[in-house]
């Protein structure tokens, strides 16, 4: 597996990493432990060193996992958690979003011992919360960091603004936002362009569009009632059937390139800029396999262009997610 470093801040990963939430947490289905641990460990045996994790993943189980799974090879990986979230500790209940110093700090001292490590690689805002200012969330982060608990801080869907204003008081390493073929947001709100400019890493979550990039969705799937994707406006039968045509034309170029959509939609992703990682989750081996596989994936500037010019024909139909969601993005 190839390597790429997040931004100019010398944090190295793989280029593909693991976004570890889908093991038992949002997709209405839960993955044995020891097959998680089993899946995690295969992982890192493949070349991937970057595992992506957050308290509100079950809530706290999917830490949990993921200590037990990377323990032997801790010092071989680099694992993100995030804070952000007041979660009812008896009944795992989200209670709104609290980024208030004191409970940042009490978070980190939680996922620390979750994980069992002494020290987080990467620790993410998974939210931005509008009644905290986020010079005081990075301050509290710089504590951490200056406490030696925390190495890296990120942000995860943040205003371009609110980078910035975070990044003068602790440096940011990685922002971590929904970034595929069919959410480009960051092209144009001013993220990867902020990126750029202060050197700071892009982790993109959902690269395979929540599955449906894969071509393994339709407008006849059938999702758990308790799949998060359910309330998704994307992941309606009609939403799903309008949207096959970006699918379909994945599927030309992977044909092509004698690769899969999921393969060419990540090394889409990959050939964007040096410093973007992707982080696509499974349950599924084979799965995994074939998302590394990605990075082996060469798209030339014909293809790239090829699919610039299809793509931009093509309408995505439906927001990412429903308004009350969409609400906490972009602040």
């Amino acid at each position: 597996m190839q390597k790429r470093t997040l931004g100019s801040s010398g944090l190295e990963v793989s280029a593909i990493g693991f976004g570890c939430m889908g093991l038992n947490f949002g997709y209405g289905t839960v993955t044995p432990e020891a097959e998680a641990i089993a899946l995690i460990r295969a992982a890192y045996e493949r070349g991937v060193t970057f595992f992506d994790t957050a308290e509100v993943y079950g809530p706290f189980t999917n830490e949990l996992v993921v200590g037990k799974a990377l323990a032997p090879i801790r010092n071989e990986v680099v694992i993100a958690t995030k804070f952000g979230f007041e979660i009812d500790p008896d009944t795992g209940k989200q209670n709104g979003l609290n980024s208030r110093p004191e409970h940042i700090k009490k978070v980190a001292e939680a996922s620390l011992k979750r994980l069992g490590i002494e020290t987080i690689d990467l620790l993410y805002q998974h939210r931005v919360d509008p009644n905290v200012p986020i010079e005081d969330v990075a301050g509290a982060v710089k504590d951490l960091i200056d406490e030696g608990k925390v190495r890296h801080f990120g942000l995860s869907e943040p205003s371009a603004e609110t980078v910035r204003r975070a990044h003068g008081v602790q440096r940011v390493t990685a922002l971590q936002n929904e970034y595929s073929l069919w959410t480009r947001g960051p092209e144009t709100n001013g993220i990867l362009d902020t990126c750029e400019e202060l050197g700071i890493g892009l982790v993109a979550y959902s690269p395979l569009g929540k599955g449906f990039l894969t071509g393994a969705m339709s407008k006849e799937t059938q999702l758990n009632d308790n799949d998060f994707r359910k309330i998704l406006p994307r992941f309606t039968a009609d939403a799903m059937q309008a949207n096959e045509a970006l699918v379909s034309l994945l599927k030309v170029i992977a044909h092509d390139k004698q690769a899969t959509p999921a393969q060419v939609a990540l090394a889409w992703l990959l050939s964007r800029k040096p410093w973007i990682v992707p982080i696509p989750g499974t349950t599924k081996l084979h799965r995994l396999e074939e998302n590394n596989g990605a990075a082996a994936v060469e798209l030339t500037a014909s293809d790239l262009e090829r699919i610039e010019i299809a793509a931009a024909d093509i309408a995505i139909t439906g927001d990412r997610y429903p308004e009350h969601l969409m609400k906490m993005v972009g602040r």
